[in-house]
């Protein structure tokens, strides 16, 4: 299931992976570089690291777990957005309640990802509907 927006814009070009789980982070870069026109351009294994890698790699869409040790998805979503170069934050998680679809759009998450969706048949059409405006409906 994936909670994202819908967008007219351009896909983008600079994604950031944020997991603490080396096969899931990978699982979603392989994904990502198999995509003609979008690059992983920094992985972090925690919310903390993730805010430093923000501003310094400056990616178009985040992809953030939400359970991560030193700083959880959530409150380094925040933080990412608070920085300068606008941005966009996907939440990944294996949890799909309510409240954390709910916590993860009031952080400025334009989208909610549960892990074990299957990949969709085209990875560039879904960073488009996922990294634009915010407004959530299912797809």
């Amino acid at each position: 299931m994936c909670w994202c927006s819908t967008t007219t814009e351009k896909t983008p070009d600079r994604d950031f992976v944020v997991d603490d789980q080396a096969l899931v982070r990978a699982r979603f870069c392989a994904l990502l570089e198999a995509t003609d026109g979008l690059e992983v351009v920094a992985e972090a294994v925690d919310g903390a690291d993730a805010v430093e890698l923000a501003a310094r790699h400056e990616p178009d869409v985040v992809l953030m777990d939400i359970r991560m040790p030193r700083l959880d998805g959530i409150a380094a979503t925040r933080q990412v957005l608070a920085l300068s170069r606008p941005r966009h934050v996907l939440i990944l998680t294996t949890f799909d309640t309510d409240e954390n679809v709910f916590d993860a759009l009031e952080a400025g998450a334009v989208g909610f990802l549960v892990k074990d969706t299957p990949p969709p048949n085209s990875s560039r059409r879904f960073m488009r509907r996922c990294g634009a405006e915010r407004s959530s409906h299912r797809v």
